[in-house]
């Protein structure tokens, strides 16, 4: 039997693989702590939990859910936006929620790109930017995103020529891998760039909640003309702990919106409605547990930035999410390192390489375990360096 050419393309998906070894080191009797998937260990606050048991108790929320996703769900969404944010939005025309942001993100890609269509796409960035467009028959533009230009991409290096056969153009600020911030600045160059060139922006925006220092988040939709010209995906994973959930949704142009809701009632279904409701509660019920997981973050933030150091390998503390993103020592590739620290402390962290040609030399923590056995995976990793 031969695969589809699309998907003899395909990579193996980074977490998969991560959990491939994961699987097989433990086979082999190791304690592994993983610090590769952005997945938190803390439960879903339990005033959500509550709500979703008493909703699964009712038989109406077991019947097929709509395609484009509960009303009040739609309208929690928008009033988010409008509380944190400032921003209105017509919670008919302008949200669909999501089975999960990432289905949004690899289904805009059926809904704008044609075979030999161009995709820019973030590098370093989460796969599934560069993986849909493979499976959407398009080619992947990387903009290398630079410590040198504080991991923003320069626009002014997208050839002309590439930029003009441009469908879709990926951000994703606060940054995963890299953990960067956008300037307001630079989000105005980004809708300039897409007005001029008739791109699609498609800001992936996960990780809005999880700041420090002071720092807040701003949505690409605040900036003056962007709704023109982009949506915006987010979800309830990362601020609620609720990642097996599978809850998010996509706001913003509502022509983007209408075209991937048709791809999405063709070939995809609504979320469970029970889980809808739970997610009505996580918007508009008290908020006390996003600060609590703030300050755990912040904690953890500090204690591997703090040994990082002690290792001689300086990292500047972050500002937003739940990743640190630094250099591998002298004489390592991203794969070399990230080996050997899985065959001599037991630990995963992955190659920076795995998220495209510009995340070689570097890896990526994530800060999703508890602090205990953060400490241990960095003494085990100090022990290998």
């Amino acid at each position: 039997m031969r695969e589809a050419q699309r998907i003899a393309n395909l990579p193996p998906y980074l977490f998969a693989e991560i959990d491939r070894k994961i699987a097989a080191k433990r086979a082999e009797g190791v304690d592994v702590i993983s610090l590769g998937i952005g997945d938190p260990c803390e439960p879903t606050p339990r005033h959500i939990i509550d709500a979703l048991c008493r909703e699964a108790n009712e038989p109406v929320n077991h019947r097929y859910p709509s395609y484009f996703g509960l009303p009040a769900f739609r309208q929690a969404i928008a009033g988010w936006y409008r509380k944190r944010f400032g921003l209105e939005f017509n919670s008919e025309t302008e949200v669909l929620p999501l089975v999960g942001s990432k289905e949004g993100i690899a289904h805009i890609h059926i809904a704008y790109v044609d075979p030999g269509d161009v995709v820019l796409v973030p590098d370093p960035g989460y796969p599934v930017y560069h993986a849909g467009t493979i499976l959407a028959g398009g080619i992947s533009h990387f903009m290398p995103l630079t410590a040198e230009n504080g991991y923003l991409p320069d626009l002014t290096a997208v050839p002309a020529d590439i930029a003009a056969r441009a469908k879709l153009m990926f951000l994703n600020y606060p940054n995963n891998p890299t953990a960067a911030v956008a300037t307001a600045a630079f989000f105005e160059e980004v809708v300039a760039f897409a007005k001029e060139y008739g791109i699609v922006v498609a800001h992936d925006f996960p990780y809005s909640e999880i700041t420090f220092d002071g720092y807040e988040a701003p949505s690409f939709l605040s900036t003056a003309g962007a709704r023109d010209v982009g949506v915006e995906f987010h979800s309830l994973s990362k601020t609620y702990n609720m990642t097996g959930w599978r809850i998010g949704w996509v706001l913003g142009n509502p022509e983007v919106i209408e075209a991937l809701g048709r791809v999405k009632s063709n070939i995809d279904s609504g979320i469970f409605n029970a889980i809808q409701k739970a997610g009505i509660v996580a918007l508009e019920g008290p908020q006390d547990c996003v600060e609590d997981m703030k300050r755990i973050y912040l904690r953890r933030r500090d204690l591997v930035v703090r040994t990082l150091g002690e290792l001689g390998i300086k990292v500047e503390p972050t500002r937003a999410t739940i990743y640190i993103w630094f250099k591998v020592p002298p004489g390592h590739t991203s794969a070399s390192f990230a080996d050997l620290v899985l065959e001599k402390a037991g630990v995963v962290i992955p190659a920076g390489a795995a998220y495209g040609p510009s995340g070689e030399g570097y890896v990526r923590i994530s800060l999703t375990v508890p602090d205990d056995r953060l400490k241990e995976a960095l003494d085990r990793m100090a022990q290998t360096m």
